[in-house]
């Protein structure tokens, strides 16, 4: 007999759309939800093949929110908000995604997809056909009858009559007199108010349909009381909602039932539907199916992996069955770890216990510290710590056993607490990173779901939010393996992945020159911190306090009376209206924008009420300062070390930059006095010195390499001085006014500036700010062609490489949208200077703790990195020694594997603070 599965597929969209983080493809294009999307239908296609065989099947769309419905009632569907912007262009896609399955893609102007779906389901009951719904939508249930079911994909499950009944309390015929009573805040669908779920359902049961109720109501023997007075007062509502729930069963179809055949998945245009998206993973099990290895340059072919068995991983609980873990581990040679913590500061946090993965399937949990926090809490059984880490520490430092973690400094730091230095190691988010950087995040959940078409089990589901969340060691032993394990299963599954994509896609060298090594190396950075004055900074913000109450009086009398001054309405409605300041544009929610490009704008053109603009730029500055510096580094101090351990990601900046969390250390201005106020708090300890080493103009120095500017080269070899070099050229003598535009002009065109934003800044017209730009490019012809050769590469691969191969991905360079398109252009020109900047502090940071321990300083401490500078603490009797070293390191970081045709420069301060030391 022929089975009809209908697919509602405007609810897969939403579905697919929250399922997965935020995705582009190689065009720049959202297409998370088409992803997602695709993966389940592939996914649906496959299971119900493999359980009973539909013999025909179609993909049933909403084509647009006006219906018949809107006829009838103009406020249907009207508090429905508008799907997200970055979903709208992916409807079309998903519709491309559907015929690449060779799968009729059904829609039709004024109807619902649930009219389509009820109306193609009475056809095929009407031929002797069975029909599955794939939904799990109410409004569908009312199809339900023998013969035709629902599938809900969700919760793997098939809902017939019973599931009606259990849940409304009435058979699927009677399913639309209950919705029309209830009504539908989601589709406002007006219903009769104080009418829920099981009173409606007794009305039915009791009447038999909405006319009867309303019938009832309007004798009087119904029961008075404000339900008779509701279903009085609302019956034209109650009729109206009978008709709005009530599907339309009798549309002409489009497409005859044979049409909806369902032959398998076709290889040519679901092959072309993926290689144009670059959808690697399903590729290659496009590739499986077809039993062909993968072609495509840029992917490998994998062996498919079984889902995740959740149940089948084990609870280690005893020393015996430890034993047997670590004993197949050094067998195997390589093993993925993870740890649960009791938080996500790694220097603080308690460790609740260690997941292991040996393969797809063969994962285990070892909790540690499990239990209650109430004193009559009963703990589970689990294995004793001691002996449990020290068997441990065995295995994560045997040299002959490979430790692959995701994010694996945060376990390298927190084992580092207990004595245990892992080593050697692997990690899955810095060779995602190596591999994609630009394309997507890096973070497991959304890898999973990219390269593994899984979804990992979210935190939340396992401890809880808001009132009811408890912390991780409070969870059940079973809840915590699943959650645990799966987290090194899953880094396994990557790993196996991404290993063999770093050789065929060149990301080898920069993975093992640069990222692999300096994991370790900031783990340590991290675990020691930097001291900070806990009375200087409580000084400094009593101090920014009086200032910013100062400054706000300031503000009110030259504003003209007292206001908010961080409320951006409050803000626009004094610059633009009470003070009459042009230039004023309003956003969506009509409030002017008075972010930090307007405000300078405004300070620039010294109009009338400038000042008080130049003011409120000071006042945020300040407070800025103090809420995120001095206020909360006092909070950020251990109270264990009495240092600050800042965070350091390998994958946060697209080029290959460190960044730094809580705190942020990178952005504490340099050139202000603030600035200098607050890095004075940072430092050493009695007895010792801070030493700042700073890579002097590095990128100006890579850009005359890489662009090979001949004046440029020149002049760095000769020491001479840059920015008066460029003063020379551009404007024909050097003083301190030409010096200083040329300092900017330097730096700016290596940041692909504008004509306009150069204007900006030299606070010149557009055509002479374009003058500077085509003086400079005349000076030195070879920036020019770097630019050009730059932009034609990336928008011809997709992406820029630095001197030590480092790929920085350009999906948005062809863009559509003239910002998002040129904002990818400007980042692209500087991308491979910032990058290879990037890679050759990484290099000089691996280098540096050998090198300064060959030369007999292992006490010098290495304690921040901040864009191209180092920060160390040593003996004071030790500069002159260590400085050697240092800046030997430094100056040679880039060989031999990149030899520069310009020297580095280094420039090495020292003092009781950071900040004395510039």
């Amino acid at each position: 007999m022929p089975h009809l599965y209908l697919v509602d597929g405007s609810g897969y969209i939403f579905r697919a759309y929250h399922r997965l983080p935020p995705l582009t493809n190689k065009h720049g294009q959202p297409v998370g939800a088409v992803y997602g999307y695709t993966t389940m239908l592939w996914k649906l296609a496959d299971e119900v093949h493999a359980a009973e065989g539909p013999t025909h099947m179609a993909v049933i769309f909403d084509k647009g929110s006006h219906t018949f419905r809107n006829e009838m009632y103009d406020q249907y569907k009207a508090h429905r908000p508008p799907p997200p912007e970055d979903l709208v262009p992916q409807f079309p896609m998903i519709r491309d995604a559907t015929r690449a399955f060779s799968m009729p893609c059904i829609e039709e102007d004024g109807l619902e997809a649930d009219d389509l779906i009820a109306s193609y389901a009475k056809a095929a009951l009407a031929q002797g056909w069975a029909v599955t719904i794939v939904s799990s939508d109410k409004d569908l249930m009312q199809l339900i009858e023998p013969g035709l079911d629902l599938y809900d994909t969700m919760n793997n499950r098939r809902l017939g009559a019973d599931a009606v009944v259990e849940k409304f309390g009435v058979e699927p015929t009677k399913l639309g007199e209950v919705l029309a009573l209830m009504g539908d805040s989601v589709d406002n669908v007006p219903g009769v108010p104080g009418v829920g779920p099981k009173t409606a359902a007794t009305l039915i049961q009791t009447y038999g349909d909405v006319e009867a109720v309303l019938a009832a109501a309007a004798r009087d023997d119904f029961k008075k009381g404000k339900l008779r007075d509701n279903l009085r007062d609302h019956a034209d509502a109650a009729r109206m909602s009978r008709e709005l729930v009530k599907l339309k069963c009798d549309v002409p179809l489009e497409h005859p039932l044979e049409e909806l055949e369902l032959k398998g998945i076709p290889d040519a245009p679901l092959r072309a539907f993926l290689e144009h998206h670059g959808f690697r993973t399903l590729l290659n099990k496009l590739e499986q199916v077809a039993d062909a290895p993968v072609v495509t340059p840029d992917s490998v072919p994998q062996d498919s992996d079984p889902p995740c068995d959740h149940d089948g991983y084990e609870t280690v609980v005893d020393l015996d069955t430890l034993d047997r873990w670590i004993t197949d581990a050094r067998a195997q040679g390589f093993v993925a770890i993870d740890t649960e913590t009791s938080g996500t500061d790694a220097t603080t946090a308690e460790l609740v216990g260690v997941s292991l993965a040996l393969a797809p399937n063969r994962a285990c949990y070892i909790p540690l510290k499990h239990g209650g926090t109430d004193l009559l809490a009963e703990n589970p059984v689990q294995i004793d710590c001691a002996p449990c880490l020290a068997k441990l520490k065995d295995l994560f430092e045997d040299e002959a056993v490979l430790k692959i973690g995701h994010n694996i400094k945060f376990d390298m730091i927190v084992l580092g607490l207990r004595d245990i230095a892992v080593a050697p190691h692997d990690d899955t988010i810095v060779m995602s990173f190596d591999l994609d950087a630009g394309l997507h995040g890096h973070g497991m959940d959304e890898l999973a779901a990219t390269h593994l078409s899984h979804s990992c089990i979210a935190f939340k589901d396992v401890v809880g939010v808001g009132k009811s969340q408890r912390g991780f060691a409070e969870i059940d032993l079973a809840a915590a393996t699943r959650y645990a394990a799966e987290d090194a299963d899953v880094t396994f599954r990557l790993w196996k992945r991404f290993r063999a994509r770093l050789p065929a896609e060149g990301a080898t060298r920069v993975y093992e020159m640069v990222d692999r090594p300096l994991v370790p190396v900031i783990a340590r950075m991290e675990r020691h911190g930097i001291a900070v004055d806990r009375a200087r900074l409580a000084e400094l913000s009593a101090e920014f306090s009086g200032q910013i109450v100062e400054l706000e009086k300031e503000v009110h009398a030259l504003a003209g009376g007292p206001f908010t001054i961080g409320s951006p309405k409050q803000l626009g409605d004094v610059l633009f209206e009470r003070l009459g300041l042009k230039g004023g544009r309003k956003g969506k929610s009509g409030v002017y924008s008075t972010d930090v490009t307007e405000l300078e704008r405004l300070a620039r053109e010294k109009a009338p009420g400038s000042e008080v603009v130049r003011k409120v730029l000071d006042w945020r500055q300040l407070t800025k300062l103090k809420n995120t510096y001095t206020d909360a580094l006092q909070q950020e101090i251990n109270p264990k070390t009495g240092r600050v351990h800042t965070s350091y990601s390998l994958t946060g900046a697209q080029t290959g930059r460190l960044s730094s969390t809580e705190p942020n250390l990178q952005n504490i201005p340099i050139r202000t006095e603030v600035g200098r106020q607050i890095r004075d708090a940072f430092v050493a300890e009695p007895g010792n010195v801070i030493l700042a080493a700073d890579y002097s103009q590095i990128e100006l120095r890579l850009a005359a390499h890489i662009a090979d500017v001949p004046q440029l080269r020149d002049a760095f070899a000769a020491g001479e001085d840059i920015h008066s070099l460029t003063a020379a050229e551009l404007f024909g003598e050097v003083n301190r006014d030409t010096r200083a535009r040329a300092k900017t002009i330097n730096f700016a065109i290596l940041y692909g500036i504008s004509r306009w934003g150069l204007a900006g800044r030299l606070e010149v017209s557009s055509d002479e700010a374009q003058g500077m730009i085509d003086r400079y490019f005349e000076r030195f012809p070879g920036i020019n062609r770097y630019m050009a050769e730059t932009l034609s590469e990336v928008r011809e691969r997709g992406y820029t490489t630095t001197l030590f191969g480092r790929k920085c991905w350009f999906p948005r360079i062809k863009s559509k949208v003239q910002n998002e398109r040129q904002g990818a252009e400007r980042a692209a020109i500087n991308a491979p200077i910032q990058g290879t900047s990037a890679d050759i502090i990484k290099r000089a940071m691996i280098r540096m703790e050998p090198a300064l321990a060959e030369a007999g300083l292992g006490h010098v401490r290495m304690l921040l990195q901040v864009h191209d500078e180092l920060v160390f603490e040593l003996p004071a009797g030790d500069v002159a020694a260590a400085s050697a070293v240092i800046e030997r390191v430094m100056a040679g970081a880039a060989e031999p594997a990149v030899k520069l045709t310009v020297p580095l420069g280094i420039e090495i301060g020292t003092g009781p603070s950071w900040g004395a030391a510039h």
